[in-house]
């Protein structure tokens, strides 16, 4: 049997009819660039997270940069984060000119721990971004009141996590922006890049539509120094098909996750350790990432067997040569490198079937009973 991480073609086909008509009707308008379908998709999302505003912009790298640029980080100025995530994250701080100060994880979410954070704040601290990894949300009340306490913005990367829930509350209302990445393996997947910033300040949302062209207001008119990053009307009219489904979906997610963890829990209990949904939190299983020693002996072990797997993160963010000047070593962040050495993740889409789900964990029940 082959089980793959992600199968977009089923997908496709499902809604095959739907995506075909919106980007006829695309192409018979010729209104390619921020028209009607970008603007639905800001106000449904906006919406959909409890805010006011909704800002396309180019993907989900972007809206983290422009989201900084809008709160006026820039040289000088450092951003408290954490270093088990994507590269984006750090990669937007020092991008927009700013030093990303790194912070450990809580072993058991793998999102940034809150009680480190505290430590980390200097007179050049201008924000906190928490990474709701895997599609579970950080532990934000403490980081809500630091921030608080320290007048910092929180700026929420979840490019992982539209849907999810702290508490009762959005993700995209626990911060001042929140990030989201529509590239085409996100829950709210396009057809090639696509982000969105999201906000209730009005002050915030009015920058970052200004940002994202050019810095342009009126056109052709530029006070600030923008970039050209705006979501495409073709994604947007494809994620317009898309989003109603999006709940229904990260339910279903749910339901393999829950599937997962019965299967490894009866069958690997003292082997495997299966991820913890948190209280008052609403994971939406982006991914479903387990911890297992002989991770890499594993993972060779299922792909030769037929099942993609992937390792998300095999390098931390403070160990990455690009960010050698920060002078980090090894050791520095334990819970961090360890979960780059033991951590996999499992094949995790609406569609995946029972005999998938199964066959996977036969197999890793395979490779450790030998």
């Amino acid at each position: 049997m082959k089980v793959p991480m992600l199968d977009l073609t089923i997908q496709y086909q499902q809604l095959k009819a739907e995506i075909n008509t919106a980007v006829q009707q695309l192409m018979e308008n010729a209104h390619f660039i921020l028209g009607s379908n970008v603007k639905k998709l800001e106000q449904d999302i906006a919406a959909y997270s409890r805010v006011k505003h909704g800002v396309g912009v180019g993907n989900g790298s972007d809206a983290l940069h422009i989201a900084l640029m809008a709160c006026d980080i820039g040289e000088g100025d450092e951003v408290i984060t954490t270093a088990f995530t994507f590269f984006a994250t750090a990669g937007a701080i020092a991008r927009a000119g700013a030093k990303p100060v790194f912070v450990d994880i809580d072993p058991v979410t793998f999102n940034i721990d809150p009680t480190l954070i505290e430590e980390k704040i200097t007179e050049k601290t201008k924000a906190i971004i928490p990474v709701h990894l895997y599609g579970q949300t950080a532990d934000m009340d403490p980081i809500i009141e630091i921030a608080r306490k320290y007048n910092l913005y929180i700026i929420e990367d979840a490019a992982q996590a539209i849907g999810a829930e702290y508490k009762g509350r959005k993700v995209g209302e626990l911060g001042d922006v929140a990030c989201y990445s529509f590239f085409p393996t996100k829950n709210l997947g396009a057809y090639g890049d696509g982000g969105m910033a999201v906000t209730d300040n009005d002050d915030l949302a009015e920058k970052m539509r200004v940002i994202r062209v050019h810095g342009s207001k009126p056109k052709y008119y530029h006070h600030v120094l923008g970039y050209n990053s705006r979501l495409d009307e073709m994604q947007a009219a494809i994620l317009n098909v898309k989003f109603p489904r999006l709940d229904n979906w990260n339910r279903l997610r749910r339901e393999k996750a829950n599937k997962y963890t019965q299967l490894l829990n009866y069958k690997l209990s003292d082997i495997v350790v299966t991820p913890v949904e948190a209280e008052g939190r609403y994971h939406i299983y982006h991914q479903y990432t387990i911890r297992v020693e002989k991770r890499d002996e594993l993972q060779k072990y299922l792909a030769e067997h037929g099942v993609s797997t992937m390792v998300y993160y095999p390098q931390p963010l403070h160990l990455q040569p690009v960010f050698a000047h920060l002078g980090y070593k090894e050791g520095d962040l334990p819970h961090t490198g360890q979960a780059t050495l033991e951590v996999l993740s499992l094949p995790m889409f609406p569609e995946l079937t029972d005999e998938q789900q199964e066959y996977v964990v036969s197999k890793i029940v395979e490779f450790y009973k030998k």
